[in-house]
């Protein structure tokens, strides 16, 4: 995790709560040392210099994160050093668009907008209240978790003809405590049934607007 702000910090403490090792690197002693017994080792040192990072052995880890928000430049060549050095998957932390679609044409494999992100998401919860929980799988689909809404339950998958008319496919039922994988198309709808759902964001977006 090259970067230890607010992002790279609390994305850091959860992968290594997910059970992976995490190297810290930032050019603040400051902002590192506050680290140092939480991350599994901590690293002081400018990103931008490739000598520097060469001697850490950064190619040797699977994932490089580019945390760095502030300062784009910054950013900008560390990422190009990243992918010159050799590391097999660098993400990148963009804050505007423009930023997103230079780190992309310099070599990132991924860049992320957390801001941009959170917002989509608020907006989504606020707008579509319906949807319990939401995977996003790209730019334009996502998978949602909805309860059934009223005007459709009691009708079959079949009846209801969600991937034609709307766009969307259910891929799962839970049924109190049964699940229901990969529903037949005469499965019926209950008012109770909480449904996984897969499809673009905008349908997905009419479904959970139902009454």
């Amino acid at each position: 995790m090259i970067g230890l702000g607010r992002f790279g910090t609390s994305l850091a403490l959860a992968l290594l709560e997910s059970g992976y090792s995490v190297l810290g690197i930032d050019q603040d002693a400051e902002l590192a040392q506050r680290l140092v017994d939480d991350l599994t080792q901590i690293v002081i040192l400018d990103a931008t210099d490739e000598d520097a990072l060469r001697e850490v052995d950064i190619a040797s880890f699977d994932t490089v994160i580019v945390a760095i928000g502030a300062d784009f430049e910054s950013n900008l060549l560390t990422t190009v050093s990243l992918k010159h050095l050799g590391v097999r998957y660098v993400i990148s932390k963009a804050v505007t668009n423009r930023q997103a679609e230079i780190l992309l044409r310099v070599g990132a494999d991924e860049v992320i907008q957390p801001e941009q992100e959170a917002g989509r998401r608020l907006a989504q919860q606020l707008t579509v209240p319906a949807v319990l929980a939401r995977l996003h799988l790209g730019p334009q689909h996502d998978i949602v978790e909805l309860m059934t809404p009223s005007s459709i339950a009691g009708k079959s998958l079949q009846e209801l003809d969600l991937r034609r008319r709307m766009g969307v496919t259910v891929l799962l039922i839970k049924r109190d405590n049964d699940l229901i994988v990969s529903p037949r198309a005469d499965t019926p709808l209950l008012e109770s049934d909480l449904l996984v759902a897969v499809g673009s964001n905008e349908a997905l977006e009419a479904f959970g607007k139902l009454p």
